[in-house]
């Protein structure tokens, strides 16, 4: 079975929403070599479709991209849940439609290498409501925005998280990867 990865950009108050100007790992080469890593363990890009639409309104046109996400994002297949959206008017980009829980667990029994969803705020909610995910990438950056939807949907608890990697950037930004702890393991019984 595929990971499920959730990858965001957070503030230090918890935000996903970009509502203030707190992003730009354009100047950080810690933020794209952990960028470009990710790249290489995974085969599938999931997206809501507002996600969707404001990636393929920015990165293929990018013609002098130096991070290589232009060039990730045009070969990787991409999977964007939508239920208006009938063609993607993308390479290598697929509409999914129905219930986004049960497709998202169809693609994750499909063989490959991880799936990652980023941004799509909606989406990534109802995909830790259902617990299908398996890892939180997070990019905190040293910033308080004090308001803008969070990661985790109000009232949902997780009791506990695994640490990962943990990585201070250059640019202030910190990287932590989690993964949820299901059941009882073999570190909790030691």
């Amino acid at each position: 079975m595929r990971a499920l990865v959730i990858t965001q950009n957070i503030t230090l108050d918890g935000s996903v929403e970009m509502l203030d100007d707190w992003f730009d790992p354009s100047g950080d080469p810690d933020h794209l070599a952990l960028t470009r890593r990710q790249g290489q363990d995974t085969d599938a890009c999931l997206l809501g479709r507002r996600t969707f639409e404001d990636f393929r309104g920015y990165w293929p046109l990018q013609t002098h991209d130096t991070t290589g996400i232009t060039d990730y994002l045009d070969q990787v297949q991409k999977y964007v849940v939508s239920s208006t959206m009938t063609d993607p008017q993308w390479q290598h980009s697929t509409v999914l439609t129905g219930d986004p829980v049960e497709q998202v667990r169809l693609l994750k029994d499909r063989p490959g290498k991880d799936i990652v969803c980023t941004g799509s705020i909606t989406l990534t909610h109802a995909l830790i409501t259902a617990g299908l995910v398996d890892e939180y990438r997070l990019f905190t950056h040293p910033a308080v925005q004090g308001r803008g939807r969070r990661l985790f949907p109000d009232g949902h608890v997780i009791p506990r998280l695994r640490l990962l990697d943990a990585r201070s950037l250059g640019s202030g930004v910190t990287y932590t990867a989690y993964q949820p702890v299901r059941g009882r393991t073999q570190e909790d019984t030691s």
